[in-house]
């Protein structure tokens, strides 16, 4: 195993889970079962919790706006949610972190909490959050805190985002689901995480349009062989043929230029 100093890998996260830096952004290297465990004590104890996901797309859009890696390194949990993640770790880390993504693992966890897990939907059309809303009532008895659809003005002190604070503050969810896409849901935790209260904050993405059947996930195996980006191409490539066939060769560049980096670092400290 390559050492501390080569990998750029911390010491072990104080919950016992490795921490690593990928591209400047830190990740905790979590198995899913503990992930569920770790969320569901959380929500029994009433604790105030912020998850965040990586996926390449991510991982690009933290090069270009320094205040996302500063969101990772403040969240309390933060885990890689793609293969392109996993092959750039493995390439400047020399380690391969756990791989997950919300849909796979938030039925584990309001399953085992039942009534006790209450939900404010953020995000996606009127009638997905909805739909999303009464699916996870019936599914897992999961109460409906709140629902917001996530086209509203997002601004910082704007009069929508300032009215969807108060809702939120209100309903005092043990789950704040926040599906709004990517930075635009980090974004907004960033800008008003202190503001919230006691509660588990998800950067969720699309969970909301699977909730409410609107998208369906491809097999586990097709995740598993880092090929779930190309199934989501062919379903929706109106919308997202720019983040795939032009983000990743991006994504790519970035991951050598970070490569490039540690290589002349070494040098120099080698000299």
């Amino acid at each position: 195993m390559l050492s501390d100093a080569l990998t750029g890998i911390p010491p072990s996260d104080s919950r016992g889970w490795d921490s690593l830096h990928v591209m400047g952004m830190r990740l905790l290297d979590i198995p899913r079962p503990d992930l569920v465990a770790r969320v569901v004590r959380d929500a029994r104890r009433g604790a105030r919790t912020l998850i965040v996901n990586a996926n390449a797309h991510c991982m690009v859009l933290a090069q270009k706006n320094p205040w996302l890696p500063q969101l990772f390194e403040r969240a309390d949990i933060a885990f890689c949610d793609g293969a392109g993640v996993q092959l750039a770790s493995l390439f400047l880390c020399g380690r391969i972190p756990h791989r997950t993504t919300p849909p796979e693992w938030i039925g584990d966890v309001l399953a085992q909490l039942g009534a006790a897990g209450s939900i404010f939907w953020l995000g996606g059309t009127q009638e997905a959050v909805s739909t999303a809303a009464r699916t996870y009532n019936q599914k897992y008895g999961s109460p409906i805190a709140g629902i917001q659809h996530g086209f509203f003005d997002a601004t910082t002190g704007s009069e929508d985002s300032e009215a969807v604070i108060e809702a939120i503050i209100a309903a005092k969810p043990t789950f704040l689901l926040v599906n709004m896409g990517m930075p635009r849901q980090e974004r907004w935790l960033w800008d008003n995480w202190d503001r919230l209260p006691d509660t588990i904050a998800i950067t969720a993405g699309a969970l909301v349009d699977h909730a409410a059947g609107a998208v369906r996930r491809p097999p586990r195996w097709v995740a598993n062989l880092g090929l779930e980006w190309l199934v989501r191409l062919v379903r929706e490539p109106r919308r997202l043929w720019r983040r795939y066939l032009l983000g990743l060769p991006v994504f790519g560049l970035h991951v050598l230029r970070w490569k490039g980096r540690e290589f002349f670092s070494g040098r120099a400290k080698r000299g």
